[in-house]
């Protein structure tokens, strides 16, 4: 049984810069394929691979996103609504902004999605192998016919940053977007500016292994979330006093609407609408299923309604939610500071377990050296002896024994007289 040949598709870049130029989300061409944006985001990328229908389908879209493009059509560039100091942004400050693509809630089957994901997944290794050896047939017959080729001369490879200069880039990159993030899961922005810090510190601290992460981001702000909703904030002094609240009725009135909302479910309603994650990141990151997270998704947007009926629209809220970080001016500080904050810390938190150290290796030498050598029985406590009579001074004599004193005074001191033995 022969196997007919898989339908021809353009390489992964290729297909994203299809995808773009006729003006497409990931989530619109997944929805059209009929896969997940995850899906869609491995094939473009070439870790996977689409085979059977949804190979045909996706190559019959690219082929025809292909002439749209080529015959120089114009379609409407995707509103992109970003988190910024403003309400305006230019596309060098949307850098320096929290992007949060529109989409809509697609609550799949997570059978359907894992079954969709696990053939992507199994079908790569067979059309990477088929199209590693079709590749180096052709070349060896394109070598036999007009000899070896010269080997052009290598590129030069991409600079090297120092581990400073990429946090610096990461910081700049995410550290705005990431207060705003936090202000609307808190509605504090101390506190949102203080946890984006302290989860930059953390990651300086375990930078190597947030360097290799594929979504550093991802890793600073689930570091975030998790120090701005920790119960012991509540504790703090400084977090016990409110803060003023923004300046618009909507916003104040939107702000304390998800304030009201269980910490879950804030955290879920944010990451989705807010960050635009899809559903299968959103339970990931806040450790939940898929179920879980769809089901606290609905339940947040449930309440925001009964509130703000205006609201209930998920285009709608999204956009209420950029213009309410928006709104506020929220900055983060400098990169040094917060490395050197970090440095100070480790270096705080070092000098403490060395003297914990040392003062537990004193404590120790001190009571070996004074603990005793053997084993020295307790005294046992004193007991009260009843029925003792006490003792008394002496008084005067009585006539008895005077008498009696008199008696033993007349007496020979030696004894009574001997008897002498008599004649009968």
């Amino acid at each position: 049984m022969t196997r007919s040949p898989a339908t021809p598709l353009p390489p992964p870049k290729a297909r994203r810069r299809l995808r773009e130029a006729a003006g497409l989300t990931q989530a619109q061409l997944a929805e059209r394929v009929g896969v997940t944006r995850g899906t869609v985001r491995a094939w473009e990328s070439g870790r996977t691979t689409p085979r059977g229908r949804k190979r045909e389908a996706y190559a019959k879209l690219l082929s025809a996103l292909a002439p749209e493009t080529t015959a120089g059509r114009t379609k409407p560039v995707p509103v992109v609504v970003a988190i910024g100091a403003g309400s305006a942004h230019t596309s060098e400050q949307a850098v320096d902004s929290l992007v949060l693509p529109a989409k809509p809630l697609s609550l799949r089957e997570p059978e359907a999605d894992a079954e969709a994901d696990a053939d992507a997944d199994a079908d790569a290794d067979a059309d990477a192998k088929t199209e590693t050896v079709a590749a180096a047939a052709a070349a060896a017959a394109a070598e036999q016919e007009s000899g070896p080729e010269p080997r052009p001369e290598p590129m030069p490879g991409p600079v090297a940053l120092t581990p400073v200069q990429a946090f610096d880039a990461l910081y700049d990159f995410s550290a705005s977007a990431l207060v705003r993030q936090t202000f609307l899961l808190t509605g504090r922005r101390e506190l949102a500016r203080e946890s984006v810090e302290r989860a930059f510190q953390a990651a300086w601290e375990n930078w190597p292994e947030v360097a290799r992460d594929r979504d550093p981001v991802g890793w600073v702000r689930a570091t975030a979330y998790e120090f701005a909703l920790s119960p012991w904030q509540r504790f703090r002094l400084r977090h016990r006093h409110p803060e003023p609240p923004p300046a618009d009725p909507g916003d104040r009135t939107l702000l304390n609407t998800l304030l009201r909302l269980p910490a879950p479910h804030r955290r879920t309603l944010v990451l989705y609408d807010g960050v635009g994650l899809d559903l299968p990141e959103t339970a990931a990151e806040t450790e939940a299923s898929t179920p879980a997270a769809a089901n606290r998704l609905l339940r947040a947007r449930e309440a925001v309604a009964d509130r703000l009926p205006e609201l209930a629209d998920p285009q709608v809220l999204h956009q209420r939610l950029a213009e309410l970080a928006s709104n506020e001016r929220l900055r983060a500080g400098r990169p040094p500071t917060v490395r050197l904050g970090s440095e100070r810390r480790a270096r705080f938190w070092t000098r403490a377990a060395i003297a914990f150290t040392v003062a537990l290796i004193g404590t120790t030498a001190l009571t070996l050296r004074t603990s005793p050598t053997h084993y020295e029985p307790p005294v046992s406590p004193g007991e009260t002896v009843r029925g003792v009579p006490p003792r008394v001074a002496p008084g005067a004599l009585s006539d008895e024994q005077l008498e009696l004193r008199q008696k033993l005074r007349d007496q020979l001191q030696d004894g009574p007289e001997r008897l002498t033995p008599r004649l009968e």
